[in-house]
């Protein structure tokens, strides 16, 4: 059996399948571990959904803000459609309630003790350690699955940007989701910089801002983590990670590795549906 670790597909279904044949997958022998952010901006989100639904168990998927932000389309109250949003097929379709609720049950964090990976859609606080980490995405999808609409409404906001064991409720809850989900850079305390957004700019001195995963010491370093949401990052293999968002919806290539195997990256050209700066 193959473990493949998928990057952000973003609704690209054609270069999602075209992905699996160079892959060679087999549902008899292989599983697919796909980072977060199946859906949106590209062309075909209600394609993506039913292939990686129709999986099954081959199929491992934590959530990422786009997946995210089309569950609070969907069971949230208040929020509207953003600018560069492609979900309109997919809230029209007549299967679109299995769906969401298949969504809705994801988890934001996955773990695989046997081989020492988590994987993530976005990034890990340096204070934070691989069972933290779960416990907390753990706490957060029982939160969403048992009230999603109140969940949703209040997930957004990028305030707190520090975390503490004092925080509660709604403000926890946000912080762990934006970690787990938009992270990417942070300081060496933890503090958050959730509208960094291009090629790192590492600096210096205790509020530098530096890519989470390479924050010395930080907590979750005895495991390797795989994750995605960093398309200007581009392939990452270095500092215990793997990332894998290589700008697939904006011309760039959808990504995979063999997680078990020397890793080199197996990637098929995308199209390029959206340019940077829409939406």
């Amino acid at each position: 059996m193959a473990r493949f670790a998928i990057g952000d597909v973003q609704g690209c279904a054609a270069e999602l399948r075209a992905l699996l044949a160079q892959l060679r997958f087999s549902a008899d022998r292989d599983q697919l571990w796909f980072v977060g952010d199946l859906v949106n901006r590209g062309p075909e989100s209600l394609q993506c959904l039913r292939l990686i639904r129709a999986l099954g168990d081959n199929a491992v998927v934590v959530l990422g803000n786009h997946d995210l932000h089309l569950l609070a389309l969907t069971f949230g109250s208040k929020l509207s459609d953003k600018p560069g949003d492609t979900l309109r097929e997919l809230l029209r379709a007549p299967d679109r309630f299995a769906l969401l609720e298949w969504l809705l049950q994801r988890p934001l964090a996955h773990h695989d003790p046997a081989h020492g990976d988590l994987m993530v859609h976005a990034g890990v606080v340096p204070q934070w350690s691989v069972e933290q980490t779960l416990q907390l995405a753990q706490e957060v999808q029982r939160a969403l699955c048992a009230s999603p609409e109140d969940f949703l409404d209040h997930m957004y906001g990028d305030k707190p940007d520090r975390w503490s064991e004092a925080l509660q409720g709604h403000d926890r809850y946000r912080f762990i989701v934006n970690t787990l989900t938009r992270l990417r850079v942070c300081t060496a305390e933890g503090r958050v910089a959730l509208k960094a957004k291009g090629p790192p700019r590492r600096g210096a001195g205790p509020e530098a801002l530096l890519p989470w995963f390479e924050v010395p010491g930080r907590a979750s370093r005895d495991a390797r983590i795989i994750f995605g949401h960093w398309s200007t990052l581009g392939f990452v293999n270095a500092h215990g990670v793997i990332g894998l968002d290589t700008g697939c919806v904006w011309g760039g290539a959808l990504t995979a590795v063999n997680l078990d195997a020397p890793i080199r990256p197996v990637s098929v050209a995308c199209a390029g549906y959206q340019s940077p700066g829409e939406g």
